[in-house]
């Protein structure tokens, strides 16, 4: 049984709370699983979350408990997207709705402790925990839309037309896996780029950029597949633009995550983005995966376009909530 340092929320009788450990995960990942099963967890997700986290960091999860079921989830951390200056975010998961207040009065008491001005969270915009948060002075802020590519249908001689205009423009798509040794030079370059693209995506506010560390810790231990990451690179040696392939989570063996997709500003117009994609495509393909799942910010309309010319279906969004405290 956890220690609060804050008061915990009533509970009806029979409920108590415990701080999460790692050795809680799996019945977590179990338990997320099934509040949302089109969205499931593994223990290996959250093990690789918390590797992730920066000395620091906002981190404060609690188990609610009904004798040894678990039944609600109350956590609150520094966000991993929107981290900016006194922005925290906040999740609640319940078994039953009802429990859904006391778990919210519970995160952002966990959250209040550290003076934020603004609360943050994320559902799909379909999820019951929406309706909980607008009841609570959340309002959305931003809108994510996920889509999902099927490797299968893809017809790349559709598209050859921009991977020729890239061709003529002298850029060339290579893997990072030609590129040499993927030291500290090598990895500050790749950051050095997708920071550039990650500032110029278009979203309600600027993408907040990791620092290189963090970056380093959260992202280069697990590019397993650097054939997969795709660079574009012009004549001179520059690097302009690049597609990312990560290792999926383990609830998704058969699909790839689609991550950053993006050329610099200069080299826009010639068809680079659709090359970029369109090997990305063919890499996950020849390793075996049927699927590409990505998403994109409801203000990108290029990508999104981009996206939907190849056959990407969209999903309900993935909405921010904020509550300015």
């Amino acid at each position: 049984m956890a220690t609060f340092s804050i008061p915990p929320p009533t509970l009806p009788i029979g409920l108590r709370l415990h701080s999460v450990t790692a050795a809680d995960h799996r019945r977590l990942a179990a338990f997320l699983s099934v509040c949302h099963p089109e969205q499931p967890v593994t223990a290996e997700d959250l093990d690789r979350l918390a590797q992730g986290r920066m000395p620091g960091e906002v981190h404060a999860a609690t188990l609610l408990l009904r004798g040894d079921a678990l039944v609600g989830l109350a956590e609150t951390g520094t966000p991993r997207m929107d981290g900016h200056p006194g922005w925290l975010e906040v999740t609640v998961r319940a078994a039953d709705p009802a429990l859904g207040a006391a778990l919210l009065e519970l995160a952002e008491a966990q959250a209040r402790a550290h003076t934020p001005h603004t609360l943050v969270t994320r559902v799909h915009e379909d999820w019951w925990e929406r309706g909980l948060y607008e009841a609570h002075a959340y309002a959305e802020h931003d809108r994510m839309w996920p889509s999902t590519l099927d490797l299968t249908t893809v017809d790349f001689g559709r598209f050859a037309a921009y991977e020729e205009r890239t061709r003529a423009a002298g850029i060339t798509v290579r893997p990072l896996s030609s590129l040499g040794a993927f030291d500290e030079a090598a990895q500050r370059r790749l950051y050095t780029l997708m920071a550039a693209l990650l500032r110029d995506v278009p979203s309600a506010t600027p993408v907040s950029v990791w620092p290189f560390e963090t970056w380093q810790r959260r992202v280069v231990p697990h590019l397993h597949h650097p054939e997969g990451l795709f660079i574009a690179i012009a004549p001179d040696g520059q690097w302009v633009g690049l597609s990312e392939l990560h290792t999926p989570y383990a609830a998704h063996p058969g699909t790839v995550r689609n991550g950053l997709t993006g050329v610099l500003g200069a080299w826009r117009g010639h068809g680079v983005a659709f090359s970029l994609k369109l090997a990305a495509a063919r890499a996950a393909r020849e390793r075996g995966f049927t699927h590409a799942r990505t998403g994109n910010h409801s203000a990108n309309a290029p990508m999104l376009g981009i996206n939907a010319a190849l056959g990407f279906v969209r999903e309900p969004a993935t909405v921010t909530l904020i509550k300015t405290l």
